[in-house]
């Protein structure tokens, strides 16, 4: 099994490895070198994004276009990586087992598509456990995958690099927030810079002017509460979720008022922000045509939030576009978007079904001088 270049980690304004250079890898120094230099060559290639979190392991696999990049083949399954995390402060034997597999069935899926460069990124799950390092080790072993472990500064600018596209240049100051399975990120973001005002690029991501990392996803969280079978306890184990959310949220919008930002206009990425908006939308069954920018009521989307936290986990498996794989992680999910949508209420918020694999892609093909949009 061929193994794949992997640029290594860089904060925000660091650069990437350049194309055909040597990738870090957890044994060094392996390279992977692209056939061919010409700008022909390279707008043929393919290129992979490989996101593992707490919960998801998802990879796309795309080769450039006139309108960014067009996907050619896509995996996703949920592993729970960090299942039991947050009380062993490891990951768990099953848990890596489940994701070797999934990591596995991707580098099968790189290899039958030729890709020539990718980069697979890990996150909290893999930041927090006292075995992540050895984790990432036997990743590499036994698929040829070398997971690069991102900071949450990382994280956020390839969440917001990946679904910018869909601010609102006209709108006020963006706040994209992108619920995962361990942590939340939350990101103020220049809305002006995508409409190329005072000579900006057009084409360049907007700055992110502030951000904050909260130690709470949908599987940290509902590690909190055990599925309580008895409506009462429910809404009180919801109560504390909230409780746990808010304050971190408290802090973060005095900051974002000390900055004189008042009004914001809300973007959601995410597993959590995209079942959510499938249900409110009334689908019979996930359509990313459907849920992909879109905008939801945020009082509707409360509502909704309350209302499936409340109910029994049976009661969220019949849900359609929630169904048995998320019934119980979703409670979490709810709470932590309740908390956001009650600190900033009003208005619409944009949905996104793009995040950190759609930012990887871009900077990758915006580094080997392919990315074209127009």
């Amino acid at each position: 099994m061929p193994a794949h270049t992997n640029p290594t980690r860089a904060d925000p304004g660091q650069p990437l490895l350049p194309s055909g250079s040597a990738a870090a890898s957890p044994r060094g120094g392996l390279q992977q070198h692209h056939r061919g230099n010409s700008a022909m060559a390279r707008r043929g290639r393919t290129y992979g994004a490989l996101d593992l979190g707490t919960n998801n392991c998802r990879l796309l696999i795309a080769r450039p276009s006139p309108d960014g990049f067009t996907v050619v083949d896509a995996y996703s399954r949920v592993v729970r990586l960090g299942e039991g995390l947050m009380e062993a402060g490891r990951l768990s034997d099953a848990a890596m087992d489940r994701t070797v597999a999934a990591l596995a069935a991707c580098a099968d899926k790189l290899a039958r598509r030729d890709v020539r460069l990718t980069r697979n990124v890990a996150t909290e799950a893999c930041r927090r456990a006292s075995n992540g390092l050895a984790f990432v080790e036997r990743v590499y072993a036994e698929t040829g995958i070398a997971l690069d472990v991102i900071s949450p500064a990382e994280e956020a600018r390839l969440a917001v690099l990946g679904c910018h596209v869909l601010i609102d240049p006209d709108g006020p100051p963006a706040l994209v927030f992108d619920i995962g399975g361990g942590s939340t990120e939350l990101m103020l973001v220049d809305s002006k810079v995508a409409k190329g005002l005072n000579g900006a690029d057009s084409t360049a991501p907007p700055e992110i002017l502030d951000w904050i990392s909260m130690p709470w996803g949908v599987v940290s969280l509902a590690e909190t509460e055990p599925q309580w079978p008895e409506a009462v306890d429910r809404l009180a184990g919801y109560e504390r979720m909230l409780g746990e959310v808010l304050p971190l949220l408290a802090g973060f919008a005095e900051r974002l008022a000390a900055r004189g930002v008042r009004e914001v206009q809300l973007l959601g990425t995410s597993g959590t922000i995209t079942t959510l908006a499938s249900v409110q939308l009334g689908l019979p069954g996930y359509d990313r045509r459907r849920v992909d920018g879109c905008a939801v009521d945020t009082h509707a989307l409360a509502t909704l939030c309350r209302s499936i936290g409340l109910r029994s986990v049976a009661d969220r498996a019949r849900i359609a576009c929630v169904g048995p794989d998320r019934a119980e992680l979703i409670v979490a999910g709810c709470a932590i978007l309740e908390a956001i949508l009650t600190r900033w209420p009003g208005g619409d918020v944009k949905v996104a079904d793009r995040g950190i694999r759609e930012g990887i892609l871009r900077t990758l093909m915006t580094r080997d001088g392919v990315w074209m949009p127009k």
